[in-house]
């Protein structure tokens, strides 16, 4: 069939039947093919509305529709889960896949087929093993820009010693991140300690070793090198263009811009153009640039989003330079303030509120009712209201409070909802 002359714009599909839960398959990664447009003439790309750049994303990351997937498959496709603290990456996949259990992540992470390390933006996600290996050296240049800002407490310090040093004591077993401060810091008495632990963890691939990560288990962090917990599995040498097709694929359409964000890096807009013949282009309400692939899903604006609560930094609000398909600009910095970050929560596909679960009281740890409290933006109305109640407690059902025997069945919760206070 000849190519179409003008850009694909997108068709209207059926409302999904089931928008809260679905066994529907998850859409897969798919294939980059040419460029419908490539060699047209100077056609005016489509212009996507925030809300159908919304109803694209969320289709991506799963949150249209619960599906059934299994938790590391999910991981891949998503391309890592945000990790700085311990609990969030179940939250994720709770709001996501279909009969999620938690022991399915922690499985992962306690046969090493899941590992927790700095990768994107130079912050803390959980991956697949296999994209460990392979995203660690791609974001390697942001570690060596981070690396420079500790250059004051680093004078007459070897980096190429240093790095050597610290890859023997983590490798001889697994050390905390005051453990290798400490250690380098008597080898180099002049040098800021705090910078000195810095540059180990900009010089290494280190990762934080289980039970750390491990759901219903505690544990401080600990540190070894990736390939060292790995059995010595080799870094392997990325490829620009695989990830920017699988960033697409999870967070497109999007710009240039918008995947330096993502991934804390400079200079990809020569990979973008190398893949140009390859790709789709629209243009933002802004006149920005998108890319996307051909056969990606666009779904129509009216499609539905049903509630989701998700947690502090879930990939999906930090995905982008321009965040305005999900969080509308008056609520711009409304789920959290510098480093206070709060869960959020999706009515129609964008933020509209913040949430918080205060830890369960009685007389024996995680024997009381524990309480959740919502606080929207604007008024969500009566159906909107039983909307979030009723995920509430699908979350509250499947992630019980730590500590707590079986779910918050046994003891009772509490949602509530309160006044937003401004954290201006």
């Amino acid at each position: 069939m000849a190519a179409p002359k003008k850009p694909i714009t997108p068709k209207k599909p059926a409302a999904p039947k089931k928008p809260i839960a679905s066994k529907s398959p998850a859409p897969k990664r798919p294939a980059a093919g040419k460029n419908p447009t490539a060699g047209k003439g100077p056609a005016a790309p489509a212009v996507l509305s925030a809300r159908a750049l919304n109803r694209a994303t969320l289709e991506r990351q799963l949150l249209l529709r619960r599906t059934a997937m299994p938790a590391k498959d999910a991981v891949e496709h998503l391309v890592g889960l945000q990790a700085q603290n311990v609990r969030p990456p179940y939250h994720q996949l709770l709001a996501r896949l279909d009969g999620f259990e938690p022991a399915e992540l922690a499985g992962l992470l306690e046969s090493r087929e899941a590992v927790r390390m700095v990768t994107l933006r130079s912050t803390i996600h959980l991956h697949t093993a296999a994209d460990a290996l392979t995203l660690r050296p791609f974001v390697q240049p942001a570690r060596d820009r981070e690396l420079n800002l500790f250059r004051k407490g680093l004078v007459g310090v070897d980096r190429d010693r240093l790095g050597a040093l610290a890859r023997e004591l983590v490798e001889e077993r697994p050390r905390t991140p005051k453990e290798i401060r400490e250690a380098l810091a008597a080898e180099w008495p002049d040098a800021d300690p705090r910078a000195l632990g810095s540059a180990a963890r900009c010089l290494l691939p280190l990762v934080q070793v289980t039970p750390r990560g491990v759901w219903g288990r505690s544990g401080g962090v600990a540190l070894t090198t990736l390939g060292h917990w790995l059995d010595g599995a080799p870094e392997r040498v990325p490829s620009p263009d695989d990830l920017v097709l699988r960033y697409l694929g999870a967070f497109g359409p999007a710009s240039v811009q918008d995947m330096q964000s993502w991934a804390g890096l400079t200079r990809l807009r020569e990979v973008f153009e190398r893949l140009r013949p390859r790709l789709i282009t629209f243009r933002d309400g802004n006149g920005t640039e998108l890319f996307d692939l051909p056969d990606a899903p666009r779904p129509a604006e009216d499609t539905p989003a049903p509630p989701r609560f998700l947690p502090e930094f879930d990939n999906v609000l930090l995905g982008h330079a321009d965040r305005t398909r999900v969080i509308p600009p008056q609520y711009r910095g409304r789920n959290g303030k510098g480093n206070q970050t709060y869960g959020s929560v999706l009515v129609d596909g964008f933020l509209a509120a913040i949430w918080r679960r205060d830890a369960a009281t009685g007389p024996e740890s995680g024997s009381g009712p524990v309480t959740l409290t919502v606080q929207p933006f604007d008024d969500l109305g009566r159906a909107g209201r039983d909307a979030v109640t009723e995920e509430a407690v699908r979350m509250l059902t499947a992630l019980p409070a730590p500590g707590a025997a079986g779910t918050h069945e046994a003891h009772g919760y509490d949602i509530r909802f309160a006044a937003f206070v401004d954290f201006g």
